[in-house]
């Protein structure tokens, strides 16, 4: 209980941080929150060389386990490291100066130092810190801490193999920076602060030598390789290969007679073409003509057939009728007949008359 208390008392007791970016490393990202305003040449250095792409792909070439991860130096020896800072915050040697605050001091892990060899000479390299290590105070710069859950990726540093030196047997790296939250608005990434390094020269690869002599057919094998090789370099054909008397060296069909006889072919193609779709149009015409004419023929049978089929309708009609009313037809016949008398009778009156 009293070392939780304790822990507390030392987080409660640091200043507020301002600014903070993210260290993406080979073993996870850490959130780095700074104290811009306690440390501000650090920070302003540490910012304008994260944003510059200084510190991509920067090993951690020391690291020792429960104290510290040590990186910043892109040439991996940890003997270099350059400052960002203005002539007038750096000396001669462009080292600037240490930064320390009573409130700050290295009480637990995760605070960010400036790695120096001596006082006030600081440049690029930074350690994180893996415990606490309080013989450390005043005597390096602190600018900022690791915080959030990204704290947890700090232990994977105490499970690096590390060799003579304390130099990892497989060190970690830091993949790039970014820039959360800027401390300061007038950093201006300078064009090039670190030159590309130089592409490695293309290895020449030697050309094998055969030891024929190691061949029991290696005498003759030898003998084809070297009148292979008093061959032409550029063979087109047999002409150009043998020095025969018997084979021709002129061509065996003249140009200008082949091309004449291509043109003509050429325009004969061209001709029977145009034939063969005019006579395919006159006959499309005529099939036209003779499909018309059938059309019409065809209407006019289809006509009387059908004035011929009601003709006979009606009078099967008719017949049809006089069957079905046997009255009827024989009123018809009395009607015929009393037709007959009728015309006798007028002419018997007219007879009496006379008498």
């Amino acid at each position: 209980f009293f070392l939780t208390m304790s822990s507390l008392t030392v987080y409660a007791n640091e200043p507020s941080t301002r600014g903070k970016v993210v260290l993406h490393t080979s073993l996870g990202p850490l959130d780095v929150e700074l104290w811009s305003k306690e440390a501000p040449l650090a920070c302003r250095n540490f910012v304008q060389l994260g944003m510059e792409g200084y510190y991509d792909g920067c090993i951690f070439h020391r690291v020792i386990k429960d104290f510290m991860a040590q990186t910043g130096d892109p040439t991996g020896t940890g003997k270099g490291g350059e400052c960002a800072l203005a002539a007038e915050h750096k000396n001669e040697r462009g080292e600037f100066k240490d930064e320390t605050h009573q409130r700050i001091r290295f009480t637990h892990r995760g605070l960010l130092g400036m790695a120096s060899s001596g006082p006030d000479t600081n440049k690029s390299q930074f350690f994180l810190t893996l415990d606490r290590c309080e013989w450390l105070d005043n005597k390096h710069t602190i600018f900022g801490k690791v915080t959030g859950n990204s704290i947890y990726n700090l232990n994977r540093f105490n499970e690096v193999e590390v060799g003579e030196h304390d130099r990892p047997t497989y060190p970690p790296r830091i993949l790039r920076m970014e820039v959360l939250l800027e401390p300061f608005d007038d950093i201006v990434p300078r064009p090039s602060a670190v030159a590309p390094p130089p592409e490695p020269a293309a290895k020449k690869r030697r050309k094998g030598v055969k030891n024929l002599s190691l061949l029991s057919f290696g005498e003759q094998a030898a003998n084809a390789e070297a009148q292979e090789a008093a061959l032409p370099k550029k063979a087109i054909a047999a002409h150009d290969m043998l020095s025969d008397p018997t084979l021709s060296k002129e061509h065996a069909v003249d140009p200008e007679e082949l091309a004449q006889k291509l043109r003509k072919k050429a325009t004969a193609t061209s001709f029977s073409a145009a034939t063969s779709a005019a006579l395919k149009a006159s006959t499309a015409g005529t099939s036209a003509a003779e499909d018309g004419a059938a059309a019409d023929s065809f209407e006019a049978r289809m006509r009387q057939q059908l004035q011929r089929k009601a003709a006979a309708a009606a009078a099967a009609a008719g017949s049809s009728a006089a069957a079905a009313d046997p009255s009827l037809s024989a009123t018809r016949a009395q009607g015929s007949r009393s037709g007959g008398g009728g015309g006798g009778a007028r002419e018997g009156v007219g007879g009496g008359g006379d008498d």
